[in-house]
């Protein structure tokens, strides 16, 4: 069985004044601080998240 790939996401913008949307999708994320970092599973779901909140994350690796 292959390993599952991820992506590793780092918040680098606060969602302070953002919309409830974008705010909501870091939550889903796993990111609610900033310089806190995660480890998803690569999917079609989790790649529109990041696209969404795009300017407030980075992809670390």
């Amino acid at each position: 069985m292959a390993a599952k790939k991820t992506v590793r996401v780092k918040q680098v913008r606060s969602a302070h004044r953002r919309e409830a949307s974008q705010r909501a999708t870091l939550v889903g994320l796993g990111l609610n601080k900033i310089s806190k970092e995660r480890e998803l599973e690569d999917t079609p779901a989790v790649r529109g998240m990041i696209a969404k909140v795009a300017h407030l994350i980075e992809i670390v690796s």
